[in-house]
């Protein structure tokens, strides 16, 4: 149409990249690890290179309660699970200052010698707030004030133990379904009703820490996840269990989340265990996996691993690690700021060690590249709750406390 009126084809393309960049990107993080469920931000005009002391902090609250728990983050709501007194709660923030805008308590909270209270992360779907606590309790709230829809507790429905350091899974949504294993295999419940659509059958391994991820491989949607004795694929229409893999789990807690990417799925624990990578193909509606390879060059214990251009970043125990995903192949390690998680955005690592330190590390193959650090209060128990970058802020969840800092580009 433009043409027509001859208008130049260059000035088309350039009105279109205008209009293109004019399309604000979405900074919501809605779930566990994010987006895409990956820890991988798809933020852009954020800094390359921190003062010294950190960046700007925003705001901090201290009045949390007990939890591990990561952070949903949609518009100006913060979504964070927390033990208020002996009941494990969920709360909606405002994202402005931290302020609790509406808590609600979903059932009783569990105390444990690792510290005690919720260690999973909200998911957020339309207007709903999916939560499971440490203790089994499945809930759905409506999202603007917290009431509750329905609930569930599937360790007592199935008659199943909790963990040694208690359920520590972020429930998934898939589909018409929300998708948990805190207890005798996976199960899929219907997210509007919380009905049971199937569980897994034969499966007796007990549960893991992991949080379960869903891609389709080859036109079969499939679920993945650890249990305690193997990395396992599950058929999202009927809960069938497709492949079983032993090799990558410990005997002790196998915790980080899988990683897909072009048919291929990447597993790691610690404990002296080390990471494969699966190769999958569907045939007769059902998937297969296959070792590509096993390394010990990735022995994750809990903080995860990002995939950025081919290159794997996580925690080898202590030490920072890239790895080529297709081989396997170590690119470089660094000591870095000691063992902890990692998230992605805009070309950098944000990582956070247990010992309270934050590091900004730039993503590249070619070599360990750091571009700041600071230190964050010591809530006297490890900081494990993974960072999270939302609308141009770093978000900080160490028990009690959680800050904001402000990463944006000036």
């Amino acid at each position: 149409m433009l043409k027509r009126y001859g208008m130049p084809a260059t000035l088309v393309v350039l009105l279109a990249a205008a209009l293109s960049a004019q399309t604000p990107v979405n900074t919501d993080w809605p779930q566990w690890r994010g987006p895409d469920r990956n820890g991988v931000s798809r933020e852009t005009g954020l800094l390359k290179q921190w003062p010294s002391g950190g960046p700007t902090l925003l705001w901090r609250v201290t009045n949390l309660g007990a939890g591990y728990g990561s952070l949903a983050v949609k518009g100006d709501r913060i979504y964070v699970q927390m033990m208020i007194g002996k009941q494990s709660a969920v709360a909606s923030l405002n994202r402005a200052n931290g302020q609790i805008v509406w808590s609600k308590s979903i059932g009783p909270g569990t105390t444990n010698d690792r510290g005690s209270g919720p260690r999973g992360t909200p998911i957020i779907d339309g207007d709903r707030l999916y939560v499971l606590t440490e203790s089994g309790d499945l809930a759905c709230l409506r999202l603007a004030d917290g009431i509750s829809l329905w609930q569930r507790n599937l360790l007592q429905e199935q008659r199943a133990r909790n963990i040694q350091w208690l359920v520590s899974q972020s429930p998934l949504i898939d589909g018409n379904n929300v998708i948990v294993s805190p207890g005798a295999g996976v199960t899929a419940l219907d997210k509007m009703t919380g009905k049971t659509v199937w569980t897994t059958q034969g499966l007796k391994d007990e549960a893991a820490y992991s949080s379960i991820i869903a891609a389709d491989v080859q036109d079969v949607r499939t679920l993945m996840t650890f249990t305690a004795t193997a990395a396992i694929g599950v058929r999202a229409s009927d809960g069938k269990v497709m492949f079983r893999y032993p090799k990558v789990t410990n005997g002790t807690a196998n915790i980080a989340t899988p990683v897909f990417s072009d048919n291929k799925v990447f597993f790691t624990s610690g404990y002296d265990t080390g990471a494969a990578l699966l190769g999958l193909t569907a045939q007769g509606g059902e998937v297969k996996a296959q070792e590509i390879y096993f390394t010990r060059d990735m022995k994750n214990h809990h903080g995860g691993v990002v995939l950025v251009n081919g290159t794997l970043y996580g925690f080898n125990d202590s030490i920072l690690t890239a790895l080529n995903f297709e081989t396997g192949k170590m690119l470089w390690r660094d000591r870095s700021v000691g063992k902890g998680s990692i998230t992605y955005a805009d070309g950098n690592l944000y990582v956070l060690s247990e010992s309270n330190v934050m590091g900004l590390v730039e993503a590249s193959p070619a070599g360990y590249r750091e571009k700041g650090r600071f230190e964050i209060p010591d809530s006297g128990l490890n900081s494990w709750a993974h960072p999270v970058v939302s609308g141009g802020r770093l978000y900080i969840r160490n028990q009690a406390s959680l800050a904001a800092y402000d990463i944006k580009a000036k």
